[in-house]
């Protein structure tokens, strides 16, 4: 016997009727996309709205790592989606272990491209795929436009029983609260331009969240200069231009001096940006950068500390 599928009623601005929208397909082209343009605006006010929650969730992030303990991204949907593709893009921006920080999507790599049946409805899916690897001290952030997605919300709680640390970004302001969570993070964007397209404003929202929590992770963690990359390793002929052109920015020298001293580096962009600015040889740069867990201006201060 066939049983119909489970229907279950979503409480939530993102499902609304949005009243600046009721007209959309009346307009023409150049008003829709104004249309959907005014609504876009919305979305960075509303992020700011939520960076002290947001600030909490990079905090506890960076202790898990450094702990050596592991971030955990979960979600279905877009939700999913957009938390695979920044754990993906932090590998090559900065150079970080490929386990540093792991995505759990809903239906797994199948649902990456097409929409799998039921697959972000079960509460014990997303507990199963906790259990597998989140361990404690690890830190798991959970990403739902609703609020309530029943495979974000297990996989939460799970985690916390775990011993992880947990935080959820959510689009929904009504969405009740519950056991699991250490730092809520509700960005209120309000009703969609197409009533529960939330691949739209709240989609937005999350990539808004997403780029920033990990960025900021990896700038507290010493993965950049100023506002420079500078944990890539020079592994390819464009990769060693790409390096030359961050020393030069940092150092101010010329194209040689960068290259000879990214070639006593043997590659490693940190170490030839502590000789440069440092004015010491490669080992000793190697040495402060270690002792300062591979920020660089830790190291520098380090360096000169004890020249002066």
């Amino acid at each position: 016997m066939t049983h119909p599928p489970e229907v279950v009623q979503v409480e939530s601005p993102t499902e609304r009727r949005n009243p600046n929208t009721t007209d959309i397909d009346r307009m023409s082209t150049a008003d829709i996309l104004a249309a959907i343009n005014t609504e876009d605006h919305q979305v960075p006010g509303a992020v700011r709205q939520v960076l002290p929650e947001l600030g909490a969730a990079v905090d506890a992030a960076t202790d898990s790592l450094r702990a050596g303990h592991r971030v955990h991204y979960v979600g279905a949907g877009t939700s999913g989606r957009l938390a695979v593709l920044d754990a993906a893009e932090l590998v090559p921006t900065y150079n970080v272990p490929d386990d540093w920080f792991v995505a759990h999507h809903a239906g797994g790599q199948k649902a990456l491209r097409t929409a799998v049946e039921n697959a972000e409805d079960k509460a014990e899916d997303g507990a199963a795929e906790v259990r597998e690897s989140v361990k404690d001290g690890d830190f798991v952030l959970g990403l739902t436009a609703s609020g309530r997605t029943p495979y974000v919300i297990g996989a939460l709680q799970e985690a916390k029983r775990l011993g992880a640390t947990t935080a959820l970004v959510s689009c929904n302001p009504e969405a009740p609260e519950f056991d699991g969570v250490d730092v809520l993070i509700t960005v209120d964007t309000g009703p969609e331009a197409i009533a529960g397209s939330t691949r739209m404003k709240a989609g937005t929202a999350q990539k808004l969240v997403l780029t920033a929590f990990s960025t900021a992770t990896m700038i507290k963690l010493g993965r950049t200069y100023s506002n420079l990359m500078v944990s890539m390793r020079a592994t390819n002929a464009k990769l060693r231009r790409r390096t030359i052109r961050i020393l030069r920015e940092a150092t101010g020298l010329s194209e040689q001096e960068c290259g000879d001293a990214l070639t006593r580096a043997d590659g490693d962009l940190k170490v030839a940006l502590v000789q440069l600015l440092a004015d010491v040889d490669s080992a000793s740069a190697a040495v402060a950068l270690d002792d300062a867990d591979g920020h660089v201006r830790a190291a520098l201060d380090a360096v000169r500390a004890r020249a002066s």
